[in-house]
């Protein structure tokens, strides 16, 4: 993807109206997914019912306060990701796996599409361990949709948010690229396979 040279400094999500920092409005809940370009993803995220906020950032690396570039060349580790606020009362982690699993190709490794790299790599970072057991369930049965369609094995790793550590805002100008940007790069949507709401066994 092109990097913009503009920047803006955002501190209100210019969708959702909530501090990008927060803190955000009771109650609320916080998971983490990497799926490719962080643009296309957080618009995604953003339209859902119940999301309370959204931003870009980078989590799963080394490196402290990691720049864009330096996400880019690999060396960091870390994986471009959109960290989702949400309202449990008004959706669940399992609706929003739901979309992670479905406008995504958690097949290909470190890869999305045309995009290579590491940073592309497929995550779901969790914050409870409700939204871990979801993500392990989802992830068993959409593999077993794609195997039945004669896809390959699902890359996608689940990790605990405690054990990865801290998710890093990006510059500015990535924060609702494609609010600002609407005709920006996006490669995301909807890939053709329907994933089941997971429910706790």
């Amino acid at each position: 993807m092109m990097v913009p040279h503009e920047t803006k400094q955002e501190t209100t999500h210019p969708v959702l109206h909530t501090s990008i920092t927060g803190p955000w409005p009771e109650p609320h809940e916080v998971i983490y997914f990497a799926m490719g370009c962080f643009w296309g993803v957080e618009r995604i995220f953003w339209s859902q019912p119940g999301v309370i906020n959204t931003a870009v950032g980078y989590m799963a690396g080394q490196q402290p306060t990691p720049s864009y570039e330096e996400v880019c060349t690999g060396i960091t580790g870390h994986a471009e990701t959109v960290r989702v606020v949400f309202d449990p009362t008004a959706t669940t982690a399992g609706e929003l796996l739901k979309v992670f699993w479905e406008n995504h190709d958690p097949t290909q490794g470190d890869r999305q599409g045309n995009d290579r790299g590491s940073q592309y790599r497929s995550l779901v970072i969790c914050t409870t361990p409700e939204q871990r057991e979801l993500a392990e369930v989802s992830r068993r049965n959409f593999g077993a949709t794609l195997a039945g369609a004669g896809r390959g094995a699902i890359t996608t790793e689940i990790l605990d948010a405690d054990a990865v550590g801290q998710f890093w805002l990006t510059e500015d100008y990535h924060q609702a690229y494609l609010f600002h940007h609407p005709h920006g790069y996006c490669n995301h949507g909807f890939k053709g396979f329907v994933c089941e709401v997971p429910v706790r066994l």
